[in-house]
């Protein structure tokens, strides 16, 4: 992680109501960064097999101290209880999770964290709106953004033929990600590709082909597709940890479409609110600097071949993709949260 976000926040003053810039390089904890501190400091920690209320205080008092912030007297009834970082808390000792009177933010942060029957911490996993909308399987929580891939003649397209004019200083063609960078590390000035450097790398996707997990595996099905992301990008290794961009050092976001229907979720891609990763020397990253793949893919049932190719920025996704009309939420927000979800 490297940085000391609990101590700088600590020496700042400040109090989790005081609001702090997305991305700020010093006091904005970005989300995985946080899923760290949080899982470092609470997990074992006791004493919580009390009324829900009580429960829900004391966690809260136990996250203050854990990130350096001075505990309230008492915790102010805002939206989001944190509102400095943008989160709330959630302690679960079922996998039923609900949210009151408020719809989901993609860009508020849930931290949950798994309370077992003792009364212990357990697990902590931290999550924004659009990956909380994403686990809803009854179709009543959302109805996300989405787009139409229109198919072109070309098998490999690009659509954006640069970089938004924000990323444009920080990218460096033929960075050598190998030896520097992860997957799933922050982007870095000097160690983003230049669009037009992902597109040659990415092309080379098209034909290939792996293992059908089934149509009720979608997470499977993506998972081997990014795993050739990965490889073809130059990174010495597959790494996933399942948030929005897929691959983050690169601010690239990965799609397997096997049908003409692009899921979009709660973000529309050329938002230009800030994205939750550290501003790269000043420069505040936007989703749509966001970088979009999309591959096109036929099924026989037992292996799914990549057709075609499209890449583009955020900022010009709609210039190609048609988006459809609408989104509307459900204020029923009762999420059944998977089995494994902790041990994502």
């Amino acid at each position: 992680m490297g940085k000391d976000y609990v101590g700088a926040i600590a020496a700042s003053g400040l109090t989790i109501h005081e609001p702090i810039e997305v991305g700020d390089p010093e006091l904005w904890i970005p989300t995985p960064d946080l899923e760290h501190i949080l899982s470092e400091a609470l997990v074992g920690i006791d004493g919580l097999d009390v009324p829900i209320r009580t429960r829900s205080k004391l966690v809260k008092q136990h996250v203050c101290r854990a990130l350096g912030y001075p505990v309230p007297k008492s915790f102010n009834k805002i939206q989001p209880r944190f509102y400095g970082q943008m989160f709330d808390t959630y302690a679960q000792k079922a996998n039923n999770l609900q949210i009151w009177n408020e719809e989901l933010s993609p860009s508020r942060r849930y931290v949950l964290l798994r309370v077992d029957d003792a009364g212990v911490i357990t697990r902590v996993k931290v999550v924004n709106g659009e990956e909380l909308a994403q686990l809803d399987t009854t179709g009543t929580l959302t109805q996300k953004y989405q787009a139409r891939l229109v198919p072109g003649e070309a098998g490999a397209e690009l659509i954006a033929s640069a970089d938004t004019d924000t990323l444009l200083p920080h990218v460096r063609a033929g960075a050598n990600l190998a030896e520097h960078v992860s997957p799933i590390d922050h982007p870095a000035h000097g160690l983003i590709l230049p669009i037009g450097e992902v597109f040659d790398r990415l092309r080379g996707a098209v034909g290939r082909s792996f293992p059908d997990a089934g149509r009720d595996q979608e997470r499977n099905r993506g998972a081997a597709l990014h795993r050739i992301v990965c490889e073809l990008l130059g990174y010495a290794d597959y790494r996933d940890d399942g948030r929005f961009p897929d691959v983050r050092n690169q601010l690239l976001e990965v799609k397997l479409q096997t049908s003409p229907t692009i899921d979009l979720g709660l973000v529309l891609p050329a938002s230009e609110d800030p994205l939750d990763v550290p501003q790269i020397e000043g420069t505040q990253v936007r989703h749509c600097d966001v970088l979009y793949a999309l591959f096109s893919a036929n099924t026989d049932g037992a292996n799914v071949t990549l057709t075609n190719f499209y890449l583009t920025t955020g900022a010009s996704f709609f210039t190609r993709f048609p988006q459809f009309g609408g989104k509307v939420l459900n204020k029923k927000l009762q999420i059944p949260l998977p089995s494994d979800f902790f041990d994502r």
